[in-house]
């Protein structure tokens, strides 16, 4: 058994069936990991998540900012975005089943030397708080109140953890750091406003904040998978991340990552990739 670990898909479900194929993924035998942002933006949301959630014995999916708007939207807690893509899933008459496995999907997952996550992991926890910080969230996406969650999760404020913090307050930080982060300041807070490859002065890449170094002696060579930040193009100098958003659905590549496969080193991970336009 391998498994393979995949970049925002973002509705873009055909580069995605040729990237199994190059691969030799095979259903049934192998494991998907999925990075978050399984919708939106792209031609084919409804079909991509259809195709995971038929797979979803072999599928380990977290949670993206897309996917959390999707159910936000679908709920009639949010307006849909000009340029969303979610119309067909709003529509369709399996939506209540797919939305039910989605909301169940967690924010982190780690399995032997890899620890997933849509946009990373802030570098103000160790790997064992963000899993407790993550559960939080997940409790009260399960829970009989989720739907007060998810109208409350839009905004950036509070911008920065507090142990201190309670309530929505804090919920929407976890999820902020977990779907949103890219930069951050010396003090935890986040930079939610930058994109691309600047930030606001004083803010830099969450990879490169002084907390990820001193992290990286907790994490003992521990391998942090994540997506969200097209602009970085998969490339990280950094030994123990892996990077997969490529920016398929802009243009770009659809990327996967084979991790582990039974009688092969831990570490020794191998790359495909799939160029797209428009989805396609």
């Amino acid at each position: 058994m391998a498994i393979y670990a995949v970049g925002d898909i973002q509705g873009c479900l055909k580069p995605l069936k040729r990237l199994l194929k190059t691969a030799g993924f095979q259903w049934g035998a192998d494991t998907l990991w999925v990075v978050g942002d399984i919708v939106n933006r792209g031609p084919d949301s409804l079909k991509a998540l259809r195709y995971l959630y038929r797979h979803r014995a072999d599928v380990v999916c977290v949670l993206g900012n897309h996917d959390l708007h999707l159910l936000a939207v679908a709920n009639g807690l949010r307006k849909a975005d000009a340029d969303d893509t979610l119309d067909k899933i709003l529509k369709a008459p399996d939506r209540d089943e797919l939305l039910h496995w989605l909301r169940h999907r967690p924010l982190i997952h780690s399995a032997g030397n890899y620890t997933m996550a849509h946009a990373g992991i802030p570098p103000i926890w160790t790997v064992e708080e963000a899993h407790s910080r993550a559960a939080e969230v997940e409790s009260a996406l399960r829970g009989s109140e989720w739907r007060k969650f998810l109208a409350r999760m839009y905004g950036n404020a509070p911008a920065g953890w507090s142990d201190d913090l309670t309530g929505h307050r804090r919920l929407r930080v976890i999820a902020n750091y977990f779907t949103r982060m890219r930069f951050i300041y010396a003090d935890g807070r986040l930079d939610l406003k930058s994109k691309g490859k600047t930030a606001d002065k004083g803010a830099v890449p969450w990879f490169a904040h002084k907390g990820f170094a001193r992290a990286d002696n907790r994490l003992s060579g521990r391998k942090i998978i994540f997506g969200h930040w097209a602009a970085l193009q998969g490339k990280v100098k950094h030994k123990n991340l892996i990077a997969l958003d490529t920016g398929c659905v802009w243009g770009g590549k659809l990327s996967m990552c084979r991790l582990l496969e039974d009688g092969s080193d831990e570490g020794k991970e191998k790359w495909f990739s799939c160029r797209c336009r428009k989805g396609r």
